[in-house]
């Protein structure tokens, strides 16, 4: 099945400030499927991120190194991570990988994983809920695994580390979240080592204005634009909204979800990503570049909720694939 949009669809306009590329940071094969009930197969799972590849995209989150007793979904990484071992080699394609912890750490690096991902929270309450741990316990956990990251990096080796920040505009215990809180975790995370940061509105309460003033406040306290990345979930119809928020302010790099995957298992009120198909129909209508072939993508969303049972969330490939509401 192709999937393409009507002659001349999306019709592009460009719209001045708005940075010329977008990098993608495709999350649906590790935070879309973590969030499944049942399990996926192994080989499934591989062929996912093969289809996602051969759309284009070029950073695909592949799985997570957690103990499968948090993670069930996710306890096949061992075998999954050598599937994909030819996108890296073949394409370059870029396969990051979550490490809760140094044991996580250890499991990825001697599988030749060079992208890792740590997973903090700006509230306390969540610290709790998904680390058992303070705010600051998670902090310090996580110093030592991204030092012994940093140092498995040779002179052509490097290994690359992202800091992801839950929580990061409301929380479902504790409410609206003060900005300061945030930007202290931010800059902890980087002064740590991370070489990036995504900031999380896991339960998808952010509007565009405090989009603007949490990446504005970073920027005050010596954080740059170009290591922060957004990360959108669409519980109240924001994410795009917030996404255009972003890109106003000079971020280049946001995640998304293939078909709108996803949610957090350790946040009921948090329903899924922004989808992968509707961020692209968006920058591709505002002349943005993102290397993706959107009837690709969305065949392999179709493909993927197939496998699942279900119809996709993803308003875009609802349209494109006619499928049934």
């Amino acid at each position: 099945m192709t999937a393409q949009a009507p002659g001349g669809l999306p019709m592009v306009v460009p719209t001045e400030d708005l940075p010329p590329r977008v990098r993608i940071h495709e999350v649906g094969a590790r935070d879309g499927l973590q969030n499944e009930k049942a399990t996926v197969p192994t080989e499934v799972k591989a062929e996912f991120v093969h289809r996602l590849a051969d759309a284009g995209l070029t950073t695909i989150e592949a799985t997570s190194f957690v103990h499968p007793k948090w993670v069930p979904q996710l306890a096949d990484a061992e075998a999954l991570f050598p599937l994909l071992d030819d996108l890296a080699r073949t394409k370059g394609t870029h396969l990051p990988v979550l490490v809760p912890n140094a044991r996580g750490l250890d499991r990825a690096l001697a599988l030749g994983a060079r992208r890792v991902a740590v997973f903090a929270s700006a509230t306390e309450s969540f610290a709790k809920a998904n680390l058992n741990r303070t705010v600051d316990e998670a902090l310090a956990m996580f110093e030592p695994v991204v030092a012994r990251a940093k140092e498995a990096e040779s002179a052509h080796d490097q290994v690359h580390v992202r800091g992801y920040l839950s929580m990061c505009f409301g929380d479902p215990w504790e409410g609206a979240v003060p900005i300061a809180q945030v930007v202290r975790v931010c800059k902890a995370l980087l002064d740590m080592g991370c070489d990036e940061l995504s900031l999380g509105d896991t339960i998808g309460v952010a509007t565009p204005g405090h989009v603007q003033e949490l990446l504005a406040a970073l920027n005050e306290q010596g954080v740059p634009t170009d290591r922060v990345g957004v990360h959108f979930h669409d519980t109240y119809g924001q994410a795009l909204a917030n996404t255009l928020a972003a890109l106003q302010h000079g971020v280049t790099t946001v995640d998304a979800s293939a078909g709108g995957l996803g949610g957090c298992p350790f946040a009921k009120s948090a329903t899924g990503n922004l989808a992968t198909e509707d961020l692209v129909w968006m920058l591709h209508g505002l002349g943005i570049e993102t290397g993706v072939d959107l009837g690709r993508l969305t065949a392999t969303s179709v493909w993927m909720a197939d496998q699942l049972g279900r119809p996709s969330p993803s308003r875009t490939v609802r349209a494109l694939s006619h499928q049934e509401q």
